[in-house]
């Protein structure tokens, strides 16, 4: 069946919010084998919704929406769907009680405004429960024809569609789209795609596509098949001849992160690290501290920012700073060093940089970026080069400054 997914809000369209249910449900139509062939995003309009509507449903047969279902006079996403079908709105008793409940706990009537107009549905649609917000959503299916009516926010999405969507669509596909991720570090896309290019170029399914993160790049292997064991058995094989390729380059699969991976790696060899950060401000210690359990290994992070910081507080020496300056390999070894002693950790991880826009020279631009690392009693420093945003530098800088422990973890 062809799909499409039609998102409704003026927000969107004046680029107040990002459109990432378009991306969900993209990517969860695609694993159930569900073609998608349009998107778009419409105003809170009837006139244009309606249009797009009938528009849409000559190309798909199924239109998937979201936004519209709020309790404010502009939200007719639901008016509009019953129009479009012909049906009147009737009330729901079940969803006006989960209302009325949903209110009553946070000591507000469901009654004051037009709460009670998201208890209405279109005349025999299926309603779509919403334990994460007061919108239900609900599903329309007529000669064929099936428009699915979801909320806006992305909290509300995902649950709804995992919950009641999917189970409800899978009657009407024949085949599934499975696709694992292999998430690599240290290498670029084009090298990476280089590296793969036989694969690459000779699979057909599954697929095996190259794409660049702000972060990392990753290879996206994907299978069709009428099953899920059936998808997994034709990537399995590929999966290992990419592993066999990438070896140390690939730190994880799918959605992992890499302070998970690394959060792992040091809670489970009781190895205690600590951070000292200048052009990265923070940025390393942030992403250790979003891993639970952390604080067993993690001791201390530091932004030393000025030469004054790294003095006092790693004991760089100030001969070092005349000599080398502050963005040196000489610096980000005393301060790696410096940070692992004084907070007595097995590891000490330091940057310090020219994130840029301006600091830069012939001899250190901008993107610029010497780490240190103190590893068991070994200290080592390293030169990177970066370019893009002040901010994309120092996310880049901070993924490389985890990898490489990672990295060093894993040969010791």
């Amino acid at each position: 069946m062809k799909a499409e997914i039609l998102c409704v809000g003026t927000e969107i369209l004046l680029g107040d919010i990002v459109n990432t249910n378009a991306q969900f449900i993209s990517r969860q139509l695609a694993n159930l084998g569900i073609e998608v062939f349009h998107q778009s995003v419409v105003g809170d309009n009837p006139d244009r919704l309606l249009e797009e509507l009938e528009n849409g449903f000559k190309r798909s047969d199924i239109i998937i929406t979201t936004g519209g279902l709020g309790p404010t006079p502009d939200d007719l996403t639901k008016e509009t769907g019953a129009k479009f079908f012909n049906r009147e709105l009737i009330l729901d008793k079940n969803s006006l009680e989960n209302l009325k409940e949903h209110f009553s706990k946070m000591g507000r009537s469901y009654s004051k405004g037009n709460n009670i107009k998201q208890a209405y549905f279109p005349k025999g649609s299926k309603i779509l429960p919403n334990p994460h917000g007061t919108a239900p959503g609900c599903a329309i299916e007529e000669n064929g024809k099936i428009m699915i009516i979801l909320p806006g926010p992305p909290k509300e999405v995902a649950p709804m569609f995992n919950n009641y969507v999917k189970p409800f669509l899978k009657k009407y596909s024949s085949k599934i789209i499975k696709s694992k991720t292999l998430r690599l570090c240290g290498i670029g896309e084009g090298v990476m795609a280089e590296m793969a290019s036989d694969i690459i170029k000779n699979s057909t399914n599954p697929t095996v596509a190259p794409y660049a993160k702000e972060e990392d790049t990753i290879l996206r292997i994907t299978a069709e098949a009428s099953t899920e064991d059936d998808a997994l058995k034709l990537i399995n094989p590929v999966e290992i001849q990419l592993k066999k390729i990438f070896g140390i380059n690939i730190y994880g699969e799918d959605d992992i992160k890499m302070e998970e991976v690394l959060g792992k790696m040091l809670t489970d060899k009781k190895f205690t690290i600590s951070s000292a950060e200048s052009c990265t401000g923070g940025m390393i210690a942030a992403k250790l501290v979003n891993y639970p359990g952390i604080s067993e290994v993690f001791k201390e992070g530091a932004v030393t920012y000025s030469n004054e910081a790294k003095i006092n507080r790693l004991g760089v020496k100030k001969t070092t700073l005349d000599k080398y300056g502050a963005v040196s390999y000489e610096t980000a070894r005393e301060m790696a060093e410096g940070i692992a002693k004084t907070s007595n950790t097995d590891i000490g991880i330091s940057t310090t940089g020219i994130a840029g826009p301006g600091g830069g020279s012939t001899e250190k631009p901008v993107g610029l970026v010497y780490m240190g690392l103190y590893i068991k009693g070994r200290v080592q420093a390293k030169k990177f080069q970066y370019f893009g945003s002040r901010n994309t530098v120092r996310k880049r800088a901070t993924m490389s400054a985890l990898d490489w422990v990672r990295r060093e973890i894993l040969s010791i």
